[in-house]
C-alpha cells in the first residue's frame, strides 16, 4: 500500500490517518497508486467558486450561477446543493428550493481567464493535455516521473494545491489506467477530492453501479436497457458478447468494452471538444430582429470568449432557435476560412437570423461554432471584405485592454442593448 500526504507530499505510512511532517489528514492511499498516470481533474462548482473568491461575503452562502425564470441553473455551489440544486435545473425551480440563494449571472470572461490559468499548470507538467470543457480536462503523465521527481498520483496533488493557492479555487482529481474510469474517480470524493480506481479493482468496483454511470449511456439508451431488463453494469459484464452486438450494434459492443473497465482512448492534446455554443432563453418570448440581434451579439461574445481561452477556432457557424411552441430551427454556415472573433460570428449568424424573424415569436437563440480548429488557422488577412482585418484589429485590442482592467472596460455599441432575458 502507497501513501502520500496530499498537502505536503511526503511519504506516509500504510494505515496512518494524519502525516506526521505537517498534521494534515488529507492522505492518498492505494495499493496501485504509484503505478497509474491518467487523470481527470475537474473543478469544484467552477463557476460558483470563482464568484465566491472574488466576493468573500458569498463563502457561506448559498449561490446560483444562472437568471432568469424560464432558464437553467448553470453551476450551484456546494451549499446550494444541500438543497437540492443542481445544473441544468429550471431556475424557477432551483429557486423554489434555496429560496435564500444569491442569483449571479454569469460572468464568462472571468471564468475564460480563470480556465486559461488553470490550463497553462496543467501544461506545465505534460503536453498531453486534453480539455473537455473550460474547468475539466484528461491529463496523461506516462514518463513524467525522471522530468519531475514525482510519481503522476503526487503530481496531480501538487497541481491541485497549485490551483487553490495560485487561482483560489479548488479541484478535485481521479487517477486510474484508463479515461474512462479516471472520470468516474474525480467525481466519487468532490469537493477538494482525490479518488483512485485501480486495474485490479475496476470490474467489481462497477458491478454494482447502475448503467448510467456510463458515460455516454443517456436516458433514452438507460430505458432501452431497462426495458430488457438491464439496470446494473454487472448484468452487461455476464452477457455474452455476441448477444449484445446483436440486440444493440456497435452500442453493444462498447457498453460491452466500458462494462470491462477497458477504454483504449487515448488523452488527445485536440480534445473531445466538438463544438462551442451559447445559447439563452429569454424571460418573454421575442420576435423583434432588433431585439434577437442584440441578443446574438451577447452570446456571439460568449462564444468567442471561450474559443480564444481553448486557442480554438470553427469553421461552420451554428444558429439556433427555439419558437414559444418548443419547435427548434438551426441554421449552418460554412465559412471559407474558420474563426474565433464574436465580429465574423455575429455577422455570419445575423444574416441567417434575418430570415427566420418572420414575425415568429422566440423563446431561445442560441450560436455555436462546429468543426473545431487550432487558434492558429484562424482570421487570416480577409481580400474581400476590407474592413474586416480593422475590425479583427479592434476586437483584439478590446481582449487586452479587457484582460488588464476587466470585462467592463470596454464595451462595444451593441453591447448596451440588452432586452430582458436570461442567460
Amino acid at each position: 500500500m502507497s501513501a502520500f500526504c496530499r498537502d505536503c507530499l511526503a511519504d506516509v505510512a500504510a494505515g496512518a490517518t494524519r502525516c506526521k511532517a505537517c498534521g494534515s489528514r488529507r492522505i492518498a492511499a492505494h495499493v496501485e497508486l504509484d503505478a497509474l498516470s491518467i487523470a481527470h481533474i475537474d473543478c469544484d462548482a467552477f463557476y460558483a467558486s470563482i464568484e465566491k473568491r472574488d466576493n468573500p461575503d458569498l463563502l457561506d452562502k448559498p449561490v446560483i450561477i444562472g437568471g432568469g425564470t424560464r432558464g437553467v441553473v448553470s453551476t450551484a455551489c456546494y451549499v446550494a446543493r444541500t438543497f437540492g440544486v443542481k445544473s441544468a435545473m429550471p431556475m424557477f425551480q432551483a429557486r423554489k428550493l434555496c429560496p435564500d440563494a444569491v442569483i449571479v449571472r454569469p460572468n464568462m470572461k472571468k471564468y475564460a481567464e480563470a480556465a486559461r490559468a488553470v490550463r497553462a499548470l496543467m501544461r506545465e507538467l505534460t503536453p498531453l493535455v486534453e480539455p473537455l470543457s473550460l474547468d475539466e480536462a484528461y491529463l496523461d503523465l506516462s514518463g513524467t516521473e525522471r522530468l519531475h521527481g514525482l510519481t503522476p498520483a503526487k503530481t496531480m496533488a501538487k497541481l491541485a494545491k497549485r490551483i487553490e493557492n495560485d487561482i483560489g479555487i479548488t479541484a478535485s482529481i481521479g487517477l486510474s489506467h484508463n479515461k474512462f474510469l479516471a472520470k468516474l474517480a474525480s467525481e466519487l470524493d468532490k469537493p477538494r477530492g482525490f479518488a483512485v480506481i485501480g486495474k485490479a479493482e475496476a470490474k467489481a468496483f462497477l458491478r454494482d453501479k447502475p448503467v448510467g454511470f456510463i458515460r455516454g449511456a443517456g436516458k433514452a439508451l438507460q430505458a432501452r436497457l431497462a426495458k430488457d431488463g438491464i439496470t446494473r453494469i454487472g448484468q452487461l459484464q455476464d452477457m455474452d458478447i455476441r448477444k449484445l452486438a446483436q440486440k444493440y450494434g456497435n452500442t453493444g459492443l462498447w457498453l460491452h468494452r466500458l462494462a470491462q473497465a477497458e477504454d483504449a482512448r487515448n488523452v488527445d492534446p485536440s480534445g473531445e471538444m466538438k463544438t462551442i455554443s451559447s445559447e439563452t432563453t429569454f424571460d418573454r418570448d421575442i420576435a423583434r430582429l432588433s431585439d434577437l440581434e442584440s441578443i446574438l451579439w451577447n452570446q456571439a461574445e460568449r462564444v468567442s470568449t471561450r474559443a480564444k481561452a481553448y486557442d480554438l477556432g470553427g469553421r461552420t457557424i451554428v444558429l439556433k432557435l427555439k419558437t414559444a411552441n418548443f419547435k427548434i430551427r438551426t441554421r449552418s454556415v460554412s465559412l471559407e476560412s474558420p474563426t474565433q472573433l464574436a465580429d465574423r460570428i455575429f455577422r455570419t449568424a445575423r444574416a441567417s437570423l434575418a430570415h427566420e424573424a418572420d414575425g415568429t415569436s422566440y423563446r431561445l437563440l442560441g450560436v455555436g461554432l462546429n468543426n473545431l480548429c487550432a487558434a492558429s488557422e484562424c482570421d487570416p488577412a480577409d481580400l474581400v471584405d476590407k474592413g474586416a482585418d480593422k475590425r479583427a484589429a479592434t476586437e483584439r485590442a478590446i481582449d487586452k485592454v479587457r484582460a488588464k482592467f476587466g470585462e467592463e472596460a470596454v464595451n462595444k455599441g451593441r453591447s448596451f442593448e440588452r432586452p430582458s432575458r436570461r442567460r
